[in-house]
């Protein structure tokens, strides 16, 4: 029987990180995961693999659709959907590779197999090879992640009624798909097929897409991506599905009222949001609790109900992202060396990859409004950016709030080109709790996106300068 100092079950960014912090700080260290590859669902059917069609698809669409103002002309142009997916899967393999070098360059032992506890302080794994092992080990990180929700109501068959793992993997342009959910991940990939030319249809059962985020961002993305020609179905529910072999046909309900319709698509994508993992894990042999939704119980340290497991990333409270992931498990990581970390889940900041892309960190006007808060709000809109008139994407806007009496900058809000990589300057004023006055006061260069940062501040005053 092998024994560890700690052992992490699952490799994606929340295990796989936390295994290498833990290995530089000198623990015996053990990986386990039940895939054959590691880096789990984002990089092998998630983050990375829709990224690479999000970019597919843009070169596709700038090139139908832009390329002609920009003085480029083509001929005969056309989607090889089968060597996208094959750059996809290539850009996927090399990321995967990429972690398991990290594991053998921090001396992590990887096992590969799926892992369930036989206590607190033992895992049995059912080896992929057949075979079996058990390990034990001082202290234990859950980091098994989450996977699509998919109610049977929808009569799921991932062949016409598909979940994001399915989508990746369509290898012909279909003519007409029904977007389940109006969340992150069905935008995102609704928007890689509305690129190529697929007829989206977004059903969302409240009254706007994004609506964990700021109302204007939901607004500027609707208004873009209505553009593209995404139909959006707000206040309607999806009451089933029947699928033939070669399409689906969804029936619709409009939301508070007996009308229905039915659409029939080539396929429907069900993206209603993802659930915790945690079947199969031997958890009642641990004394690890669930709260009511499924997930791991935890302390603010990550500890679970039971003292040496832990768990962190989606199957804890808080976003679904993977680099909060990672924060918890260097966090975790650290704690047991004896260190004192530090984490604010306020200042994480979540990115809608889109074109234009969204991306915020902190409250949003409405949690602020709602709690009492007094706040000023500046604005400026991408279509005053010369940058952006220079590139051709003038969607979007950003969206500094700041507290009414101190200034300080409570939360940012953006949609525009390249905002995935702005939105790490509100993160660094936010991490010092600086003032919109300070955000101003930055020289940003120009010509670029970033201006619109400096301006939005500006306009708390009054003073933007070129609105």
């Amino acid at each position: 029987m092998q024994n560890f100092d700690v052992v992490i079950i699952g490799a994606g960014p929340g295990g796989y990180v936390a295994a290498i912090r833990c290995a530089q700080l000198g623990m015996n260290t053990a990986i386990v995961e039940k895939r054959k590859t590691l880096g789990g669902t984002c990089l092998n059917v998630g983050c990375i693999p829709s990224k690479a069609l999000l970019d597919s698809s843009e070169h596709y669409h700038n090139a139908s659709h832009a390329f002609g103002e920009h003085g480029i002309k083509l001929e005969k142009l056309q989607v090889d959907m089968k060597q996208m997916i094959k750059r996809k899967q290539s850009v996927v393999d090399q990321t995967c590779s990429g972690v398991e070098y990290l594991m053998n360059k921090n001396k992590i032992t990887t096992i590969y197999g799926s892992g369930a506890f036989k206590d607190a302080n033992t895992l049995e794994v059912a080896l992929n090879d057949g075979e079996s092992d058990t390990i034990q080990a001082k202290h234990f990180i859950i980091a098994t992640g989450s996977k699509p929700n998919l109610p049977e109501s929808f009569n799921y068959d991932g062949k016409r009624v598909i979940s994001s793992t399915e989508a990746l993997e369509i290898d012909t342009v279909p003519k007409s798909m029904v977007v389940v959910g109006g969340g992150v991940i069905g935008l995102e990939l609704g928007s890689v097929y509305a690129r190529l030319g697929t007829e989206v249809s977004v059903v969302e059962y409240v009254d706007r897409i994004l609506p964990t985020m700021d109302k204007d961002c939901s607004k500027e993305l609707t208004r873009s991506l209505k553009k593209l020609g995404m139909k959006f179905y707000f206040k309607h529910a999806v009451v089933g599905t029947k699928a033939t072999a070669k399409s689906v046909t969804v029936n619709i309900n409009k939301r508070d009222s007996e009308e229905s319709f039915d659409i029939k698509a080539d396929y429907c994508l069900v993206a209603i949001g993802r659930i915790p993992y945690t079947e199969g894990l031997g958890l009642e042999n641990t004394g690890v609790k669930l709260d009511e939704r499924g997930r791991i119980q935890t302390d603010d340290h990550f500890r679970t109900t039971t003292p040496n497991i832990y768990a962190i990333g989606d199957v804890v409270k808080g976003m679904m992202l993977a680099h909060k992931a990672e924060e918890e498990g260097v966090f975790v990581a650290e704690m047991l060396a004896g260190q004192k970390p530090h984490i604010d889940h306020n200042l994480i900041p979540g990115v809608v990859y889109t074109w234009p892309e969204v991306a915020a960190v902190g409250k949003t006007e409405e949690e602020l409004k709602a709690a009492g808060t007094a706040i000023r709000v500046g604005k400026f809109p991408y279509k005053a950016l010369g940058r952006a008139r220079a590139s051709m994407d003038i969607d979007g806007m950003v969206k500094v709030i700041s507290d009414a009496t101190t200034d300080e900058i409570l939360g940012v809000h953006m949609v525009g080109a390249r905002v995935a990589d702005m939105i790490m300057e509100a993160v660094a004023l936010m991490e010092f709790r600086a003032s919109a006055e300070d955000m101003a006061r930055i020289c940003h260069p120009h010509p670029t996106y970033t201006e619109a940062v400096k301006e939005a501040a500006l306009a708390l005053d009054g003073r933007a300068l070129h609105i």
